[in-house]
């Protein structure tokens, strides 16, 4: 499936960088009429045409102009998942700014940091709730901002800040500079060079303040070329296209996001569908029935928890047929994964039964019945996870990337599928990939590799080895001299007292396998054997409590049942089998308290921060040793 014309591409190279931006509007001027996003108003998908996409770029584009941003300007959004994030990130890159994504988590402490930071001149707040984060600091709190522009009315009423402009307020501003400066977009986005940042996305900060990691144009198109259009990644070379869909949930300010939305949607143009919020994903799966799918670890996690839930609450009939179906699905899938991923006579014949029986409703509930490629990235996850999508007729193909390479490193190809493993070094960097003989550090070298840090020369060299290879702060092995699998983050690893070297994460992720646990954390490093702080998943240990018919009230009444503690107990038990005597939990705790990024325990991302939950939890800590 052609994704541009040879002849479209070349031309618009010659005469700039290709950008977001110009690949955008090359489909508008290919496919005026093509569908090229859905989101919800009011409860209904309302569709939005690639000529009333690049009709709002533009407008948005001059508007920008208008309010005086010039070329390396930074743009700032703090919103969730919309289209507007899109066309203002869009408009952006076409008057060659810089857009800088905040999390919708972000609080106000956060929030003043990065624009300060990245020194934003224009900011882009979701509603009433975000833009308080700016305004309630003082006026010179943030003395490079100029502008406020807010979606959602509602509650602005009464605000006199003159830095506010309402959205609509400013596309009038941008039909109004059009009229008198007809090209001036044209002529900034045909001037953009492959050295422009046109982004940048700032570090979750697990060590310290976020970094603003400077990616280019050049960035962007070497990971468009490499990911999205590598034929290798895909089920018999079918590369992504116009009539694929793509449901869109997480942060856009985070890359991975970032590459399987709006990179996909100007490289490839399938449709992008907007969740109402990562909470509503489920909705928008069964709706939308995406051909495409991205999640993250937790999101793959709570699928499967979820099946293994409703399955305990059907009628005996339904629970009876699950069992005998997940039974077939887990035998399928350990059958694959020792065939590389592909399927054998007897795998297939044992599926086309479970597909009649099962699979197919399963798929449907899920949202992914018509799902041809889907994928895992940013975190490690449990193979048992993996091991039951492959067992239902779904691959999950692990990645491996990071912001700092713009997530161009490795992949799990099509018919090469090794379970544990991140996959292969993608074949375009073959030469530029490594790991470090002395540390075990996976280290990368290519056209993908940012530009630094914004405004900080010294952490950026930090991040280079001397001989100019990216340091990824990752250990990694190879496996069967072709994959590579992740051990853990360096400064994660733990040695014990007795010396021993052992991977956390590992151990975390097959805890989180179990429906009960939400987040674990493993502490050992020092001490003479390894405990764990849990934190409990409410809503399915809830339901377990009301089954069972324990009472609670809070979540930490909850965590002060000691019939849930022996739930978890079963799960750490569990775990502790899977590994070696020296790997195994002697002792664990459950948090008291869910955890939340306002609170400092997790990062943006959802990640733990470790030093900071030591702190927190001190006391449990040391309760456990």
């Amino acid at each position: 499936m052609a994704l541009a014309t040879r002849g479209t591409e070349q031309s618009d190279r010659q005469a700039s960088s290709a950008t977001i931006a110009s690949r955008a509007r090359h489909w508008a001027l290919t496919t005026p009429d093509k569908v090229a996003m859905r989101q919800k108003d009011f409860g209904i998908w309302q569709e939005t045409t690639w000529h009333e996409v690049w009709d709002m770029v533009e407008t948005a584009a001059y508007g920008l102009l208008a309010l005086g941003v010039d070329v390396g300007d930074r743009v700032s959004i703090h919103s969730e998942d919309r289209r507007e994030w899109v066309i203002l990130d869009l408009a952006t890159v076409a008057v060659r700014g810089v857009t800088v994504g905040l999390y919708p988590t972000n609080p106000s402490a956060e929030v003043e940091y990065t624009l300060n930071d990245c020194g934003s001149a224009v900011h882009l707040a979701e509603d009433q709730e975000q833009a308080d984060k700016v305004l309630d600091l003082a006026g010179d709190a943030f003395p490079s901002l100029r502008r406020i522009i807010y979606l959602e009315p509602r509650g602005f009423a009464d605000y006199d800040d003159p830095r506010l402009l309402a959205w609509e307020e400013f596309l009038e501003m941008g039909r109004r500079h059009r009229e008198t400066n007809p090209g001036e977009v044209d002529a900034r986005t045909v001037s953009a060079e492959p050295g422009d940042v046109m982004t940048l996305v700032y570090t979750s900060g697990t060590t310290g303040p976020p970094k603003g990691a400077m990616l280019t144009n050049a960035n962007c198109d070497f990971a468009i070329e490499t990911i999205i259009k590598n034929k290798a990644r895909m089920p018999a070379g079918r590369l992504p296209g116009p009539d694929d869909e793509v449901v869109t949930y997480l942060p856009l300010c985070h890359v991975a996001e970032r590459v399987f939305s709006t990179w996909h949607l100007v490289a490839a143009s399938p449709v992008l569908n907007f969740a109402e919020s990562a909470d509503q994903v489920n909705i928008a799966l069964r709706e939308v029935q995406p051909t495409l799918f991205f999640a993250v670890p937790r999101i793959w996690e709570k699928l499967h928890a979820g099946v293994l839930i409703r399955g305990a609450d059907a009628s005996w009939f339904k629970r009876f047929m699950l069992d005998r179906a997940l039974a077939v699905a887990g035998w399928i899938g350990r059958r694959r994964v020792e065939n590389l991923g592909n399927w054998t006579a007897a795998t297939r014949v044992a599926y086309a039964i479970g597909w009649v029986l099962v699979f197919r409703a399963l798929r449907e509930r899920l949202g992914l019945r018509h799902c041809r490629y889907a994928a895992s990235g940013a975190a490690p996850i449990a193979p048992e996870v993996l091991e039951f999508f492959i067992g239902i007729g779904l691959n999950v193909y692990e990645l491996y990337g990071m912001t700092e390479n713009a997530a161009v490193a490795t992949a799990n190809l099509h018919g090469r599928m090794k379970l544990g493993t991140v996959g292969e070094p993608y074949p375009e960097i073959a030469d530029g990939f490594r790991i470090d003989d002395e540390t075990g550090e996976i280290q990368v070298r290519h056209e993908g590799v940012f530009a630094g840090y914004w405004g900080k020369p010294a952490q950026t060299a930090e991040t280079f080895t001397d001989d100019g290879w990216l340091k990824t702060g990752d250990v990694g092995e190879w496996v069967d001299g072709t994959h590579v699998r992740i051990v853990d983050r360096i400064k994660h690893i733990i040695i014990t007292s007795g010396g021993k070297n052992i991977s956390p994460s590992e151990i975390e992720n097959t805890l989180k396998t179990s429906p009960y646990v939400n987040e674990a954390m493993v502490i050992g490093d020092g001490r003479k054997y390894l405990s764990a702080l849990i934190a409990i998943e409410l809503d399915t240990v809830g339901n377990w409590c009301l089954k069972q018919g324990i009472p609670y009230t809070t979540y930490r009444d909850l965590t002060e049942k000691e019939e849930v503690v022996q739930l978890v107990q079963q799960a750490v038990d569990r775990t502790n089998g899977k590994f070696a005597t020296v790997e195994g939990i002697k002792e664990f705790r459950l948090i008291p308290k869910e955890l939340d990024h306002e609170d400092g325990e997790l990062t943006a991302t959802q990640k733990v921060k470790r030093s900071a939950m030591e702190d927190t939890y001190r006391d449990l800590v040391e309760s456990m040793y």
